[in-house]
Protein backbone atom coordinates (compact mmCIF):
# COMPACT_ATOMS: atom_id res chain seq x y z
CA UNK A 1 0.00 0.00 0.00
CA UNK A 2 2.92 2.35 0.83
CA UNK A 3 3.97 1.63 -2.87
CA UNK A 4 0.33 3.05 -3.71
CA UNK A 5 0.22 5.83 -1.44
CA UNK A 6 4.04 7.00 -3.24
CA UNK A 7 2.49 6.51 -7.25
CA UNK A 8 -0.70 9.16 -5.80
CA UNK A 9 1.16 11.65 -4.07
CA UNK A 10 3.16 12.03 -7.50
CA UNK A 11 -0.09 12.13 -9.59
CA UNK A 12 -0.97 14.61 -6.91
CA UNK A 13 2.30 17.00 -7.61
CA UNK A 14 1.78 16.35 -11.19
CA UNK A 15 -1.89 17.46 -11.12
CA UNK A 16 -0.45 20.72 -8.88
CA UNK A 17 2.86 21.10 -11.15
CA UNK A 18 0.14 21.79 -13.92
CA UNK A 19 -2.25 23.80 -11.84
CA UNK A 20 0.56 26.21 -11.47
CA UNK A 21 1.52 26.06 -14.70
CA UNK A 22 -2.28 27.25 -15.91
CA UNK A 23 -4.42 28.76 -13.53
CA UNK A 24 -1.76 30.26 -11.63
CA UNK A 25 -0.33 32.70 -14.42
CA UNK A 26 -4.02 34.12 -14.11
CA UNK A 27 -2.63 35.86 -10.90
CA UNK A 28 0.18 37.29 -12.27
CA UNK A 29 -0.50 37.44 -16.22
CA UNK A 30 -2.07 41.01 -16.24
CA UNK A 31 1.09 42.80 -13.58
CA UNK A 32 3.16 41.14 -16.43
CA UNK A 33 1.61 41.98 -19.33
CA UNK A 34 1.58 45.53 -17.61
CA UNK A 35 5.15 45.48 -17.13
CA UNK A 36 4.10 45.99 -13.26
CA UNK A 37 6.45 43.33 -13.00
CA UNK A 38 8.73 41.03 -15.28
CA UNK A 39 8.20 37.49 -15.52
CA UNK A 40 10.78 36.73 -12.92
CA UNK A 41 9.58 38.88 -10.85
CA UNK A 42 5.85 37.66 -10.66
CA UNK A 43 7.46 33.82 -10.59
CA UNK A 44 8.72 34.84 -7.31
CA UNK A 45 6.20 36.90 -5.79
CA UNK A 46 2.92 34.09 -7.13
CA UNK A 47 5.07 31.59 -5.76
CA UNK A 48 5.70 32.68 -2.38
CA UNK A 49 1.67 33.89 -1.97
CA UNK A 50 0.70 30.71 -3.44
CA UNK A 51 2.68 28.44 -1.60
CA UNK A 52 1.43 30.23 1.79
CA UNK A 53 -2.26 30.21 0.39
CA UNK A 54 -2.05 26.63 -0.01
CA UNK A 55 -0.38 25.35 3.31
CA UNK A 56 -2.03 27.41 5.87
CA UNK A 57 -5.58 27.77 4.35
CA UNK A 58 -5.94 25.25 1.53
CA UNK A 59 -8.10 22.71 3.14
CA UNK A 60 -11.86 23.42 3.15
CA UNK A 61 -12.11 23.46 -0.76
CA UNK A 62 -10.06 19.81 -0.57
CA UNK A 63 -12.57 18.87 1.83
CA UNK A 64 -15.71 20.22 -0.38
CA UNK A 65 -14.13 18.45 -3.38
CA UNK A 66 -12.94 15.02 -1.71
CA UNK A 67 -16.55 14.55 -0.34
CA UNK A 68 -18.99 16.75 -2.07
CA UNK A 69 -19.18 15.89 -5.87
CA UNK A 70 -19.87 12.58 -5.82
CA UNK A 71 -21.93 10.92 -3.46
CA UNK A 72 -19.45 9.25 -1.18
CA UNK A 73 -22.19 6.94 0.91
CA UNK A 74 -23.19 4.98 -2.45
CA UNK A 75 -19.46 3.67 -1.99
CA UNK A 76 -19.29 3.10 1.15
CA UNK A 77 -19.60 -0.34 0.79
CA UNK A 78 -17.08 -0.62 -2.13
CA UNK A 79 -14.30 1.51 -1.11
CA UNK A 80 -11.43 0.22 -4.02
CA UNK A 81 -13.60 1.46 -6.06
CA UNK A 82 -13.32 5.04 -5.28
CA UNK A 83 -9.86 5.02 -4.23
CA UNK A 84 -9.28 3.75 -8.02
CA UNK A 85 -11.96 6.49 -9.63
CA UNK A 86 -9.77 9.46 -7.70
CA UNK A 87 -6.58 7.95 -9.09
CA UNK A 88 -8.29 8.39 -12.57
CA UNK A 89 -9.22 12.03 -11.78
CA UNK A 90 -5.42 12.77 -10.94
CA UNK A 91 -4.24 11.20 -14.37
CA UNK A 92 -7.29 13.04 -16.66
CA UNK A 93 -7.40 15.96 -14.92
CA UNK A 94 -3.27 16.31 -15.24
CA UNK A 95 -2.93 15.21 -18.90
CA UNK A 96 -6.00 17.60 -19.98
CA UNK A 97 -4.34 20.73 -17.96
CA UNK A 98 -0.79 19.75 -19.48
CA UNK A 99 -2.44 19.77 -23.02
CA UNK A 100 -4.15 23.33 -22.30
CA UNK A 101 -1.11 25.08 -21.11
CA UNK A 102 1.22 23.72 -23.94
CA UNK A 103 -1.02 25.61 -26.00
CA UNK A 104 -1.39 28.53 -23.79
CA UNK A 105 -5.10 28.12 -23.08
CA UNK A 106 -6.29 29.23 -19.27
CA UNK A 107 -8.89 26.46 -18.18
CA UNK A 108 -10.56 26.22 -14.75
CA UNK A 109 -8.83 23.33 -13.18
CA UNK A 110 -12.00 23.34 -10.99
CA UNK A 111 -13.79 22.22 -13.63
CA UNK A 112 -11.58 19.44 -14.70
CA UNK A 113 -11.61 18.18 -11.36
CA UNK A 114 -15.23 18.36 -10.90
CA UNK A 115 -15.89 16.96 -14.50
CA UNK A 116 -13.17 13.81 -14.08
CA UNK A 117 -15.17 12.97 -10.85
CA UNK A 118 -18.44 12.85 -12.24
CA UNK A 119 -16.86 11.23 -15.17
CA UNK A 120 -15.83 8.12 -12.91
CA UNK A 121 -18.61 8.38 -10.38
CA UNK A 122 -21.22 7.98 -13.96
CA UNK A 123 -19.41 4.32 -14.84
CA UNK A 124 -19.10 3.40 -11.58
CA UNK A 125 -22.36 3.94 -10.38
CA UNK A 126 -24.59 5.43 -12.66
CA UNK A 127 -25.92 8.43 -13.25
CA UNK A 128 -27.20 8.86 -9.26
CA UNK A 129 -23.45 8.89 -8.18
CA UNK A 130 -23.34 12.28 -8.74
CA UNK A 131 -24.37 15.37 -6.59
CA UNK A 132 -25.99 17.22 -9.94
CA UNK A 133 -27.11 20.20 -7.69
CA UNK A 134 -23.30 21.12 -7.25
CA UNK A 135 -22.96 20.44 -10.98
CA UNK A 136 -25.71 23.03 -11.51
CA UNK A 137 -23.71 25.35 -9.21
CA UNK A 138 -21.14 25.38 -11.41
CA UNK A 139 -22.25 26.04 -14.38
CA UNK A 140 -23.96 29.07 -12.82
CA UNK A 141 -20.34 30.18 -11.66
CA UNK A 142 -19.22 29.39 -14.94
CA UNK A 143 -21.70 31.97 -16.94
CA UNK A 144 -22.04 34.71 -14.57
CA UNK A 145 -18.27 34.90 -13.44
CA UNK A 146 -16.58 36.55 -16.22
CA UNK A 147 -19.72 38.79 -16.83
CA UNK A 148 -19.96 40.43 -13.24
CA UNK A 149 -15.96 40.59 -13.32
CA UNK A 150 -15.94 42.22 -16.91
CA UNK A 151 -18.85 45.04 -15.43
CA UNK A 152 -16.75 46.04 -12.77
CA UNK A 153 -13.36 46.05 -13.92
CA UNK A 154 -15.50 47.87 -17.36
CA UNK A 155 -17.17 50.63 -14.34
CA UNK A 156 -14.01 51.28 -12.33
CA UNK A 157 -11.31 51.52 -15.28
CA UNK A 158 -13.93 54.06 -16.94
CA UNK A 159 -13.92 56.10 -13.66
CA UNK A 160 -10.35 55.96 -13.22
CA UNK A 161 -9.78 56.95 -17.11
CA UNK A 162 -12.41 59.89 -16.63
CA UNK A 163 -10.90 61.42 -13.38
CA UNK A 164 -7.06 60.84 -13.89
CA UNK A 165 -6.08 59.43 -17.20
CA UNK A 166 -8.24 62.10 -19.29
CA UNK A 167 -7.47 64.54 -17.29
CA UNK A 168 -4.52 66.83 -18.30
CA UNK A 169 -2.64 67.13 -14.92
CA UNK A 170 -2.67 63.15 -13.92
CA UNK A 171 -0.39 63.47 -11.50
CA UNK A 172 -1.89 65.54 -9.36
CA UNK A 173 -5.27 64.21 -9.53
CA UNK A 174 -4.02 60.56 -9.22
CA UNK A 175 -2.53 62.00 -5.96
CA UNK A 176 -5.93 62.77 -4.92
CA UNK A 177 -7.62 59.80 -5.44
CA UNK A 178 -4.71 57.65 -3.34
CA UNK A 179 -7.39 57.21 -0.72
CA UNK A 180 -9.94 56.48 -2.72
CA UNK A 181 -7.89 53.72 -4.58
CA UNK A 182 -5.95 52.60 -1.72
CA UNK A 183 -9.37 52.22 0.64
CA UNK A 184 -10.91 49.76 -2.95
CA UNK A 185 -8.16 47.75 -3.19
CA UNK A 186 -7.48 46.86 0.14
CA UNK A 187 -11.14 46.64 1.36
CA UNK A 188 -11.91 44.04 -0.98
CA UNK A 189 -8.46 41.84 -0.44
CA UNK A 190 -9.16 42.35 3.12
CA UNK A 191 -12.00 41.02 3.57
CA UNK A 192 -11.28 37.89 1.42
CA UNK A 193 -7.40 37.22 2.80
CA UNK A 194 -8.25 38.57 6.23
CA UNK A 195 -10.89 36.07 7.51
CA UNK A 196 -8.59 32.99 6.97
CA UNK A 197 -5.92 34.46 8.63
CA UNK A 198 -7.69 35.66 11.66
CA UNK A 199 -10.05 32.44 12.22
CA UNK A 200 -7.45 31.12 14.36
CA UNK A 201 -8.40 34.88 16.44
CA UNK A 202 -12.07 33.53 15.72
CA UNK A 203 -11.57 30.39 17.79
CA UNK A 204 -9.76 31.61 20.28
CA UNK A 205 -12.38 33.62 21.65
CA UNK A 206 -14.75 31.39 21.23
CA UNK A 207 -13.06 29.00 23.47
CA UNK A 208 -12.87 31.33 26.24
CA UNK A 209 -16.91 31.90 26.27
CA UNK A 210 -17.59 34.76 24.88
CA UNK A 211 -20.88 35.10 23.14
CA UNK A 212 -19.67 36.73 19.54
CA UNK A 213 -20.49 34.95 16.23
CA UNK A 214 -17.62 33.29 14.54
CA UNK A 215 -18.48 35.50 11.05
CA UNK A 216 -18.19 38.90 13.01
CA UNK A 217 -15.12 38.42 14.56
CA UNK A 218 -12.72 37.66 11.64
CA UNK A 219 -14.86 40.39 8.79
CA UNK A 220 -14.51 42.92 12.23
CA UNK A 221 -10.76 42.08 12.05
CA UNK A 222 -10.72 42.44 8.70
CA UNK A 223 -12.21 45.87 8.28
CA UNK A 224 -10.16 47.13 10.72
CA UNK A 225 -6.73 45.85 9.39
CA UNK A 226 -8.08 47.21 5.75
CA UNK A 227 -8.71 50.80 6.79
CA UNK A 228 -5.31 50.73 8.62
CA UNK A 229 -3.41 48.97 5.44
CA UNK A 230 -5.36 52.26 3.94
CA UNK A 231 -3.85 54.68 5.77
CA UNK A 232 -0.35 53.29 5.69
CA UNK A 233 -0.73 53.03 1.79
CA UNK A 234 -1.67 56.51 1.33
CA UNK A 235 1.18 58.23 3.30
CA UNK A 236 3.72 55.58 1.20
CA UNK A 237 2.03 56.58 -2.09
CA UNK A 238 1.46 60.37 -1.22
CA UNK A 239 5.29 59.95 -0.57
CA UNK A 240 6.08 58.58 -3.97
CA UNK A 241 3.81 60.60 -5.72
CA UNK A 242 5.91 63.45 -4.27
CA UNK A 243 9.42 61.49 -5.52
CA UNK A 244 11.08 63.80 -8.80
CA UNK A 245 13.27 60.57 -9.26
CA UNK A 246 10.53 58.56 -10.18
CA UNK A 247 8.62 60.71 -11.97
CA UNK A 248 11.39 61.15 -14.33
CA UNK A 249 13.34 58.32 -15.09
CA UNK A 250 13.63 57.43 -18.74
CA UNK A 251 14.73 54.15 -18.68
CA UNK A 252 11.63 52.46 -17.00
CA UNK A 253 10.05 49.72 -18.52
CA UNK A 254 6.82 52.20 -18.28
CA UNK A 255 7.69 55.53 -19.31
CA UNK A 256 4.14 57.03 -17.76
CA UNK A 257 5.09 58.49 -14.24
CA UNK A 258 0.87 57.71 -13.67
CA UNK A 259 1.59 54.74 -14.70
CA UNK A 260 4.17 54.11 -12.78
CA UNK A 261 2.40 54.75 -9.23
CA UNK A 262 -0.31 52.82 -10.76
CA UNK A 263 2.59 49.58 -10.97
CA UNK A 264 2.59 50.23 -6.97
CA UNK A 265 -0.95 49.47 -6.70
CA UNK A 266 -0.88 46.47 -9.43
CA UNK A 267 1.66 44.82 -7.79
CA UNK A 268 -0.53 44.61 -4.41
CA UNK A 269 -3.47 43.51 -5.78
CA UNK A 270 -2.07 40.93 -7.95
CA UNK A 271 -0.06 39.74 -4.37
CA UNK A 272 -3.85 38.94 -3.05
CA UNK A 273 -5.04 37.17 -5.46
CA UNK A 274 -1.98 34.79 -5.74
CA UNK A 275 -2.37 34.22 -2.18
CA UNK A 276 -6.42 33.59 -2.33
CA UNK A 277 -5.60 31.70 -5.29
CA UNK A 278 -3.71 29.31 -3.69
CA UNK A 279 -5.80 28.74 -0.94
CA UNK A 280 -8.99 27.96 -3.16
CA UNK A 281 -7.68 25.91 -5.49
CA UNK A 282 -4.88 23.82 -4.48
CA UNK A 283 -7.54 21.16 -3.67
CA UNK A 284 -8.45 20.58 -6.89
CA UNK A 285 -4.56 18.79 -6.65
CA UNK A 286 -4.80 17.48 -3.47
CA UNK A 287 -8.81 16.57 -2.96
CA UNK A 288 -8.34 12.71 -4.52
CA UNK A 289 -5.03 12.03 -2.67
CA UNK A 290 -6.55 13.46 0.65
CA UNK A 291 -9.55 10.85 0.00
CA UNK A 292 -7.34 8.48 -0.61
CA UNK A 293 -5.20 8.83 2.63
CA UNK A 294 -8.05 9.22 4.37
CA UNK A 295 -9.62 5.66 3.23
CA UNK A 296 -5.86 3.99 4.06
CA UNK A 297 -6.06 5.13 7.43
CA UNK A 298 -9.53 4.07 8.17
CA UNK A 299 -10.54 1.91 5.87
CA UNK A 300 -13.66 4.03 5.02
CA UNK A 301 -15.11 6.43 2.50
CA UNK A 302 -15.12 10.27 3.37
CA UNK A 303 -18.45 11.50 3.79
CA UNK A 304 -18.24 14.53 5.49
CA UNK A 305 -15.26 16.79 6.75
CA UNK A 306 -11.74 15.22 6.75
CA UNK A 307 -8.39 16.83 7.90
CA UNK A 308 -6.33 17.18 5.97
CA UNK A 309 -2.46 16.45 6.74
CA UNK A 310 -0.17 18.78 6.53
CA UNK A 311 2.10 17.16 4.04
CA UNK A 312 -0.31 17.02 1.79
CA UNK A 313 -0.65 20.77 1.75
CA UNK A 314 2.93 21.11 1.24
CA UNK A 315 3.06 18.56 -1.96
CA UNK A 316 0.09 20.88 -3.07
CA UNK A 317 1.66 23.96 -2.85
CA UNK A 318 5.01 22.88 -3.90
CA UNK A 319 3.61 21.38 -7.27
CA UNK A 320 2.03 24.61 -7.87
CA UNK A 321 5.57 26.50 -7.34
CA UNK A 322 7.45 24.20 -9.60
CA UNK A 323 4.87 24.18 -12.44
CA UNK A 324 4.54 27.95 -12.50
CA UNK A 325 8.24 28.46 -12.74
CA UNK A 326 8.76 26.31 -15.75
CA UNK A 327 5.55 26.28 -17.41
CA UNK A 328 3.66 29.16 -16.53
CA UNK A 329 4.88 31.77 -19.20
CA UNK A 330 2.57 30.96 -21.84
CA UNK A 331 -0.46 31.05 -20.07
CA UNK A 332 0.98 34.52 -18.60
CA UNK A 333 1.38 35.49 -22.03
CA UNK A 334 -2.00 34.78 -23.07
CA UNK A 335 -3.41 36.53 -20.04
CA UNK A 336 -1.52 39.39 -19.96
CA UNK A 337 -0.24 40.39 -23.56
CA UNK A 338 -2.53 38.46 -26.31
CA UNK A 339 -6.45 39.76 -25.28
CA UNK A 340 -5.92 43.74 -25.29
CA UNK A 341 -2.53 45.68 -24.42
CA UNK A 342 -2.64 46.53 -20.67
CA UNK A 343 -1.33 49.43 -18.78
CA UNK A 344 -0.97 49.13 -15.03
CA UNK A 345 -4.08 51.13 -14.48
CA UNK A 346 -6.26 48.61 -16.87
CA UNK A 347 -4.34 45.77 -15.12
CA UNK A 348 -4.93 47.13 -11.44
CA UNK A 349 -8.76 47.58 -12.49
CA UNK A 350 -8.99 44.15 -13.58
CA UNK A 351 -7.30 42.69 -10.55
CA UNK A 352 -9.61 44.47 -8.43
CA UNK A 353 -12.63 43.19 -10.83
CA UNK A 354 -11.33 39.64 -10.04
CA UNK A 355 -11.00 39.36 -6.45
CA UNK A 356 -14.04 41.57 -6.24
CA UNK A 357 -15.88 38.88 -8.01
CA UNK A 358 -14.27 35.93 -6.22
CA UNK A 359 -15.79 37.64 -2.77
CA UNK A 360 -19.40 37.98 -4.27
CA UNK A 361 -19.23 34.52 -5.63
CA UNK A 362 -18.17 32.73 -2.46
CA UNK A 363 -20.88 35.00 -0.30
CA UNK A 364 -23.37 33.51 -2.77
CA UNK A 365 -21.82 30.58 -2.54
CA UNK A 366 -21.03 29.77 -5.86
CA UNK A 367 -17.74 28.06 -7.10
CA UNK A 368 -15.83 30.45 -8.87
CA UNK A 369 -13.19 30.34 -11.65
CA UNK A 370 -9.94 32.62 -11.57
CA UNK A 371 -9.61 32.16 -15.28
CA UNK A 372 -12.88 33.05 -16.30
CA UNK A 373 -12.67 36.36 -13.41
CA UNK A 374 -9.67 37.79 -15.11
CA UNK A 375 -10.43 37.13 -18.59
CA UNK A 376 -13.92 38.97 -18.32
CA UNK A 377 -12.40 41.69 -16.47
CA UNK A 378 -9.47 42.40 -18.78
CA UNK A 379 -12.65 41.99 -21.68
CA UNK A 380 -14.42 44.62 -20.12
CA UNK A 381 -11.42 47.27 -19.72
CA UNK A 382 -11.18 46.37 -23.65
CA UNK A 383 -14.77 47.40 -24.29
CA UNK A 384 -14.25 50.74 -21.86
CA UNK A 385 -11.17 51.55 -24.19
CA UNK A 386 -12.07 50.43 -27.54
CA UNK A 387 -13.95 47.17 -28.70
CA UNK A 388 -11.27 46.94 -31.76
CA UNK A 389 -8.33 46.70 -29.27
CA UNK A 390 -9.56 43.08 -28.07
CA UNK A 391 -8.42 40.47 -29.74
CA UNK A 392 -11.21 38.12 -30.22
CA UNK A 393 -9.69 35.49 -32.10
CA UNK A 394 -7.25 34.81 -28.70
CA UNK A 395 -10.92 34.65 -26.73
CA UNK A 396 -12.23 32.24 -28.55
CA UNK A 397 -9.61 29.86 -28.45
CA UNK A 398 -10.31 30.38 -24.61
CA UNK A 399 -13.94 30.19 -24.44
CA UNK A 400 -13.36 26.69 -26.50
CA UNK A 401 -11.12 25.62 -23.53
CA UNK A 402 -13.54 26.72 -21.51
CA UNK A 403 -16.77 24.96 -22.91
CA UNK A 404 -14.83 21.58 -23.13
CA UNK A 405 -13.06 21.25 -19.87
CA UNK A 406 -16.18 19.95 -18.32
CA UNK A 407 -16.76 16.98 -21.06
CA UNK A 408 -13.02 16.23 -21.80
CA UNK A 409 -12.45 15.64 -18.41
CA UNK A 410 -14.98 13.76 -17.63
CA UNK A 411 -14.69 11.63 -20.53
CA UNK A 412 -10.95 11.27 -20.05
CA UNK A 413 -11.68 10.01 -16.28
CA UNK A 414 -14.50 7.41 -17.41
CA UNK A 415 -12.28 6.02 -20.22
CA UNK A 416 -9.26 5.77 -17.90
CA UNK A 417 -11.50 4.33 -14.78
CA UNK A 418 -13.41 1.69 -17.28
CA UNK A 419 -9.80 0.54 -18.21
CA UNK A 420 -8.58 0.28 -14.56
CA UNK A 421 -11.60 -1.50 -13.20
CA UNK A 422 -11.14 -4.51 -16.20
CA UNK A 423 -7.50 -4.82 -14.90
CA UNK A 424 -7.06 -4.54 -11.51
CA UNK A 425 -10.63 -4.33 -9.93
Amino acid sequence: MLITLLFVALLAFYVAWNLGANDVANAMGTSVGSKAVTLKQAIIIAGILEFTGAVLFGHEVTETLATKIANPALFAATPQIFVTGMVTVLISCGVWLQIATSRGLPVSSSHAVVGAIAGFSWVALGVGAIDWSSIGLISIGWVLTPLISGAIAALFYSQIKHWILDQPNQVVQLQEWIPWLSAALLGVFGVIVLPSLTQPLTNFVIELGFNIPAYDIPLLTGAIAAVGLTIISWRQLGKTGDNKELLSTPQSPIPNPVERLFARFQLLSACFVAFAHGSNDVGNAIAPLAAIVYINRTGSVPTDGITIPIWILILGGAGIVGGLAVWGKKVIATIGENIIALQPSSGFCAELATATTILIASRLGLPVSTSHALVGGVVGIGLVQNIKSIKFKTLQGIAAAWLITIPVSAILSAAIFSIARILFL
